[in-house]
């Protein structure tokens, strides 16, 4: 009998696209559906962006483009850091992929031998644990749940390193939760770090300039982490470019030719045309980031006020990102009559099929007491999507 191999067998499929793909299949039969399940800006990408896309393919940027990245936009890349976040790199300290999905694969495939581990603080991105596992490594899931605001602290940190610790995975902004490490949190995490000389953190702040308190923090600024840290960034976030899939790497020169090496192998250098629609994004002007921030932020203060008004569900106040990750366990073991909700993921899919809201459970986030909803859509869909799901919630008994 024909076998797919056991590396692929080890994965479990993203929760969050087969979300996705079920409410499209839903809209498909003519069905309203509203989906909260995708990570997505729902803003075009900005015009000065798209005009360096055309100027790029009417001046016939069209062959491979180099491995690591153009050096013009690896250059844009560093002078971001520099701006932004005070940290001092060179070009060849950055990678430039398809996306910070690849950055973020490439750099635990390029660092976790068989064996070894990797800590990922629970509530988590989907696909951390999935990559670890497709490169040979094992993941200490620690959990950080509601009470704590998601947060994983220094002391749960330290008790989870073994002679077997090969990295950290920290995501500020997180992706399911939209919390926040504040700079003395992250400093805390870094001295813990340090302690342990073969011990890296892959630092995912996709989500930077969604941020609702004030500037992005990054692990990388501390004396001796820069040494220590992978940081993982791109465009699709912050200036609506998911399609786009431009991300980078800045990390020690060691580790990004690794992870170079790895890249030329399998998908080599990234699209040329979105490389230079991404140069102009970090280049030009900045006024478009904000002004899609202040909408995320508008959005956020309306889903936190309307969710806070559904008995059952308790919701803390996220500080970043485009997410809105409620406690719902109380509705556990209850029934519309018809189906008894067991856990998240029942719930998700009741959601789904009794109120047409699309949202995912957080089974696959490792918190099986909550689920994720995305609040990257108009004002309009989130008062009819928390007015369908208060009103689905409230027939569970």
């Amino acid at each position: 009998m024909a076998q797919l191999s056991e590396r692929l067998n080890r994965l479990a499929p993203s929760a969050t696209l087969a979300m996705s793909q079920k409410s499209s299949e839903m809209k498909a039969q003519g069905i309203d559906v509203i989906n909260m399940s995708v990570g997505e800006p729902d803003f075009n990408t900005p015009d000065h962006i798209k005009e360096a896309a055309k100027q790029a393919v009417a001046d016939n940027w069209s062959r491979y483009s180099p491995v690591p990245g153009y050096p013009d936009l690896r250059k844009a890349i560093v002078a971001k850091l520099k701006r932004e976040n005070q940290l001092s790199y060179t070009i060849n300290e950055v990678l430039v992929s398809n996306g910070a999905k690849q950055s973020v694969c490439n750099t635990i495939m390029a660092l976790v031998n068989d064996g070894e581990e990797v800590i990922i603080p629970a509530p988590y991105w989907v696909s951390y644990p999935q990559m670890v596992k497709l490169a040979g490594g094992v993941p200490v899931i620690v959990n950080a749940g509601f009470e704590q605001n998601f947060k994983m602290t220094a002391r749960q940190l330290e008790a989870a390193i073994t002679p077997k610790t090969r990295m950290l995975i920290l995501c500020s902004p997180s992706n399911p939760t939209g919390s926040v490490y504040s700079k003395e949190e992250l400093e805390a995490l870094a001295q813990v770090i340090l302690r342990h000389p073969d011990l890296y953190v892959l630092a995912d702040e996709i989500y930077e300039h969604i941020n609702y308190i004030g500037h992005h923090e990054s692990i990388a600024q501390f004396p001796g982490m820069k040494e220590r840290a992978i940081i993982v960034n791109g465009v699709s976030k912050a200036y609506a470019m998911t399609g786009w899939r431009i991300g980078y790497i800045a990390a020690p020169e060691w580790i990004v030719k690794g992870c170079n090496k790895l890249q030329g192998q399998y998908t080599s250098g990234p699209c040329s045309v979105s490389q230079k629609a991404a140069e102009a994004a970090y280049t030009g002007s900045q006024e478009c980031v904000e002004g899609m921030r202040q909408a995320f932020e508008r959005r956020r203060d309306l889903i936190v006020e309307l969710a806070s008004q559904i008995p059952g569900l308790e919701v803390n106040k996220p500080e970043g990102a485009f997410y809105l990750f409620p406690k719902c366990s109380s509705f556990y073991g209850k029934s519309d009559g018809r189906r008894v909700i067991a856990n998240s993921t029942d719930l998700a899919m009741y959601l789904l099929e009794e109120g047409h809201v699309a949202t995912v459970g957080g089974d696959a986030f490792g918190d099986p007491d909550c689920f994720r909803m995305s609040y990257a859509t108009s004002d309009d869909n989130i008062r009819e999507a928390m007015r369908r799901i208060k009103e689905a919630l409230a027939k569970l008994k």
